[in-house]
């Protein structure tokens, strides 16, 4: 069949290339087309508990995962200039595209009570324009009154003042959120630098667009690098411009197929499928050089091009097919999860990686045809001398040595299983920086001075429509209960709920003394009723609840978060809109808290449910934690779990595989074996190493196992084509074997392993390990297929008397 195959493909040359030439502008033009994906929340099944969790919360009472956040650590914001520059930092700021609210000192509010007209007025604390310092200081003493801002706006034991602004969700799952962000810290930057202060930045927002920014720009540097560095070697190699330019075409093309796949099926590029370029690289390389190679071999035995041209595509065909389609099953069993990123990433690396083959087949033979034959520099590199005294090495190892090779395995796995114990599943909303990187050091100055900017909602359910306006001092008396608990941790700052705004109303009623900042009695509510009822002019809301609307928070149910409306239209009102829902069922107590990780999140969950359970009846209350906080918990795990599941299915089907293409369960184990031991070698040195397991670190092995499986998978062919010729003995067929592919190995091995270890420059973590982890295993897996597999071949053969072993030659 592949002798007809072969025929056909020289036969039809020129129609096939440009047949691939207009596919490649078809597929280039989706690619140009194709764009980032800025939604975070796709690692979870859209029917996951926690997914509808969060989006019944985000449609009650809008996202939580907009609010960017800015400070500065000063003694000296209230002087006049500086503080009149703060100002103008503010307007500046609102005026951004995409910026809905900006909450901050200049704008904060009091509220008064107006005994004439019985209603609680908002009152701006400091003036537009300070005309004195003596202005800013008396606005500055009101403000330092007031305990609600205390903790949200400012740290008074580190003279630490917070800025909050909240973007447009729309522009957030937007590219449109690069240039808002941009905008924003320009306007911040410029401040900082008119006044010589230093400014902080983080929240959600700015970490999620920085990292996807950084990931984009990074992967693609390196990987750019890594293709310069694979053109130097295979010229070093090949001594042929035109070899080089043809396995980089070979290249270019699958990573314009991948790029352009993405836009073709309507996805986005997301942290996951933005590796396939990567893969592409990976499986097309070796790809190139065993075809070249085979040439080459053919070329020197036969002194003809067809001749050699119909051997390579005999040869190559079915091993490169059966290697690329154990590679695509090994990525595309994604596919089979209920995880959309995980989905998308598993059909775009599973088609791709096939197409990689077609790519190959077409373009190295029908170009290899027009080209003039090798000369002999070309193929100088088949009589390498180094090359064959490591074969030769290699070869006496396998055959004189195996019990060695055994004990040595067994006991590298030993040392690796127990690594293997050590490893923890741990991930972090800035996992993959470094320390030194601003986004992780600013992080930690919020963590230091606010306790934390990642969200985490916490939904009072009273089971019933206005079940709030039911029981109303006990619920907002458990909720305060619960607000100070969850405030006294080192790792969660005071929460925000409605709750809170009736304690401020409660203050202004009294004539602003901070001592009277509480939840209301009953006594208080019976003199607060005609104000709560009558504030905002116009929401006619529960008196005992005001939930409705209230001029004091501003607080109405069926307002999203940062909508306009409303009798006071400043951002106190806009930031406390979303707490209560529209059928005053529902209370909201959102709470800011460090990144603390996959591990301790569990932890600090299960303690706050055993204290909601303490306080809030659970025959009348339903409590409920959501939130970007908890969404990144549950993705984190069921993308590591995902990619956990699906290297055991790949295992399967590759086995299926390797049954159908050698009909042998001898062989099977051959096949398994070899690509088994790099896997838990590298996950024991993982463990060993304190590397923890996180979506950056275990993708690292779905590639190795595409990578080392390749190696095997041309070995065994070639073990198969040995035997399948009459006569000898199995050790000198495997000797024969060692020598026709090992060259095609090793320079695969080195190429490959070289492109990988320039990621290990890379100052992102997850980069980084998809550096070293990768070049690990290739060194691990070529070492198990031409050390290991060639003695197992061996011992699991019957033995017959041995010949002498002969000098590898170039193959």
């Amino acid at each position: 069949m592949w002798e007809s195959i072969a025929l056909l493909v020289l036969k039809f040359r020129l129609y096939l290339l440009i047949l691939l030439l207009a596919v490649t502008v078809f597929m280039g033009f989706h690619a140009s087309r194709a764009k980032l994906s800025y939604d975070f929340t796709r690692t979870i099944p859209t029917d996951n508990p926690k997914y509808l969790a969060n989006q019944a919360f985000r449609q009650k009472f809008g996202d939580d995962g907009n609010l960017l956040v800015i400070a500065v650590q000063t003694d000296k914001l209230f002087q006049k200039d500086i503080f009149s520059d703060y100002i103008s930092l503010n307007e500046e700021i609102k005026k951004v595209a995409g910026v809905e609210t900006v909450l901050s000192v200049p704008v904060a509010i009091n509220l008064m009570k107006d005994t004439n007209t019985q209603k609680i007025k908002a009152v701006p604390i400091f003036a537009a324009h300070p005309s004195s310092q003596a202005e800013i200081d008396s606005g500055k003493a009101v403000f330092l009154g007031l305990p609600f801002y205390r903790g949200l706006l400012y740290n008074p034991e580190t003279n630490t003042w917070l800025m909050a602004v909240n973007v447009n969700k729309d522009v957030m799952n937007s590219a449109g959120r690069i240039v808002t962000v941009k905008a924003i810290t320009k306007a911040v930057d410029n401040f900082g630098s008119r006044n010589g202060l230093e400014m902080h930045y983080s929240g959600l927002p700015l970490i999620r667009t920085n990292m996807a920014t950084k990931v984009a720009r990074e992967t693609t540097g390196f990987l750019l690098g890594s293709l310069l560095l694979y053109v130097i070697i295979l010229l070093l190699f090949f001594r042929s411009f035109s070899t080089m330019l043809l396995s980089l075409g070979v290249v270019i093309i699958g990573v314009i197929f991948s790029v352009g796949t993405i836009d073709l099926f309507d996805y986005r590029i997301s942290l996951l499928n933005a590796l396939t370029p990567i893969l592409v690289v990976v499986i097309g390389i070796p790809n190139c050089i065993y075809f070249l190679n085979k040439y080459h071999t053919a070329y020197l035995d036969t002194g003809d091009k067809q001749e050699a041209l119909l051997e390579m595509i005999r040869r190559m065909g079915v091993v490169t097919l059966f290697c690329n389609i154990s590679a695509a099953i090994g990525f595309g069993v994604f596919a089979l999860t209920r995880s959309a990123i995980l989905h998308e990433f598993g059909v775009v690396a599973g088609i791709n990686i096939m197409l990689l083959f077609f790519i190959s087949f077409i373009m190295i033979p029908c170009v290899l045809s027009y080209l003039p034959p090798p000369r002999d520099k070309h193929i100088r590199y088949l009589e390498n001398r180094w090359l064959a005294a490591i074969l030769k090495k290699l070869e006496i190892w396998a055959l004189h040595h195996q019990k060695l090779i055994y004990t040595v395995t067994f006991f590298a796995l030993c040392i690796s299983v127990a690594g293997m114990f050590r490893l923890k599943s741990e991930g972090f909303i800035v996992d993959d920086l470094p320390k030194k990187d601003p986004i992780y050091t600013d992080l930690k100055f919020f963590e230091k001075n606010f306790k934390g900017v990642m969200p985490l909602e916490i939904v009072v359910d009273t089971k019933r429509k206005n079940g709030l306006r039911i029981n109303t001092l006990q619920t907002f008396d458990s909720v305060d209960q619960l607000s100070r608990y969850i405030a006294s941790r080192p790792d969660m700052a005071r929460p925000l709920s409605l709750v809170e705004g009736l304690k401020f109303v409660r203050q202004s009623y009294y004539g602003g003394d901070s001592a009277s900042y509480g939840v209301p009695n009953n006594l208080d509510l019976a003199f607060l009723s005609s104000y709560l009822r009558a504030g905002g002019g116009e929401a006619k809301g529960d008196s005992s609840t005001g939930t409705k609307e209230d001029s004091s928070t501003g607080t109405k149910g069926n307002s999203p978060a940062g909508t306009k409306g409303g009798a006071e239209k400043n951002s106190l009102n806009r930031l406390l809109k979303s707490f209560v829902d529209s059928n005053n069922q529902q209370l909201r107590i959102s709470v800011n808290m460090a990144d603390v990780g996959s591990l301790q999140l569990p932890v600090i969950l299960d303690d706050l449910d055993k204290k909601t359970k303490q306080l809030f009846d659970s025959s009348k209350y339903k409590i409920e934690f959501t939130g970007s906080s908890v969404t990144f918990l549950e993705g984190s795990s069921f993308v590591i779990k995902g990619l956990k599941d699906s290297i055991q299915w790949a295992f399967l089907l590759i086995a299926a595989c390797m049954l159908i293409l050698f009909r042998s369960l001898r062989i099977l184990l051959c096949s398994l074996i070899p690509n088994v031991i790099p896997l838990i070698i590298t996950a024991g040195i993982m463990g060993w190493a304190g590397v923890r397991l996180k979506p950056s670190t275990v993708i690292v092995f779905s590639i190795a196992l595409g990578i080392a499986i390749d190696i095997t998978i041309r070995f065994l062919v070639n073990y198969k084509q040995e035997t399948a010729k009459p006569g000898g003995d199995p050790q000198q067929k495997v000797i024969d074997t060692i020598n026709k592919t090992g060259i095609s190995i090793l320079y695969t091995s080195l190429v490959l392993i070289a492109g990988f270890v320039i990621f290990c420059f890379s100052d992102f973590g997850g980069i980084f390990a998809l550096g070293w982890l990768t070049s690990l295993t290739l060194v691990i897996a070529t070492v198990t297929n031409l050390v290991f597999l060639p003695a197992l071949l061996l011992g699991l053969t019957k033995k017959q008397p041995a010949t002498n072993s002969q000098p590898p030659a170039g193959s």
